[in-house]
């Protein structure tokens, strides 16, 4: 069965105009056009305004749904990825929701909340991307890497991980800082666990990995600088544990 221009608009809330530009710009072409020029489209049309729809909700912009779209045209992986997406989206407006809940109730109650409490699910992609900004031109001069190039960010996941890296490298510090060695069975205890939070949340990471990965920050200005303004001696000291724990396993 085939479908007109409106029909397709009253089936899915897009408007003509928006059938029509997407038509233009290559995203969504119709199954065929008739003798009187009407654009018609059957099922698997109405299967890629769907994925179409679902990305806007997101917010991607047309030409990266295209891109993305061109990549992967098996529409169960697409839709599978959008799922993912979507309940990325979804625990973070959660978050946002508790946080809001709890002012509420605060407000009721005649408290005030704390500090840190009152903007608990605010944190963003954007916030996330300005951060990484610096990191990521030089990767890009220098290495021809761009961190931030793919789909949005799963921001919760990455505030998770971000504050275990953070626990992991004030430990590191802090252990040199009171002349643990870097042998030490604290040392490579803690690495060990470093490691295993990783694993379970999607980095393949292993203990050569990793000792591979302290090697390029020791030897890349950028990531040398970061540590050590962290502390003096910091991505030496890193390295040589790194190592001591990859000869162990």
């Amino acid at each position: 069965m085939l479908y007109t221009v409106k029909e397709v608009s009253e089936l899915s809330g897009v408007t003509i105009k928006t059938l029509h530009h997407y038509h233009k710009i290559g995203l969504l072409q119709p199954a065929e056009i008739s003798d009187a020029g009407y654009r018609l489209y059957g099922a698997a049309e109405l299967e890629r305004l769907q994925q179409i729809r679902f990305y806007r909700e997101m917010d991607f912009p047309l030409e990266q749904i295209k891109e993305l779209m061109e990549e992967t045209p098996d529409r169960l992986s697409i839709l599978t990825e959008q799922e993912k997406l979507l309940l990325a989206r979804w625990n973070r407006l959660e978050r946002v929701l508790q946080t809001l809940r709890q002012s509420i109730e605060y407000v009721g109650e005649g408290r005030r909340m704390e500090p840190e409490e009152m903007f608990k699910g605010f944190d963003s992609e954007e916030e996330w991307k300005d951060a990484l900004a610096e990191q990521n031109q030089h990767l890009k001069e220098r290495y021809e890497v761009d961190l931030l190039d793919g789909a949005p960010m799963d921001v919760p996941n990455v505030n998770e991980q971000a504050k275990e890296a953070a626990g992991f490298m004030a430990g590191m510090a802090n252990a040199l800082k009171t002349g643990i060695r870097h042998d030490d069975e604290r040392v490579q205890d803690a690495i060990h666990e470093h490691l295993r939070f990783m694993n379970e949340h999607g980095h393949a990471f292993t203990a050569a990995d990793f000792a591979g990965q302290t090697k390029f920050f020791l030897h890349d200005e950028f990531h040398l600088r970061m540590l050590e303004e962290q502390q003096t001696g910091l991505a030496y000291y890193l390295h040589t544990a790194a190592e001591a724990y990859a000869n162990l396993t």
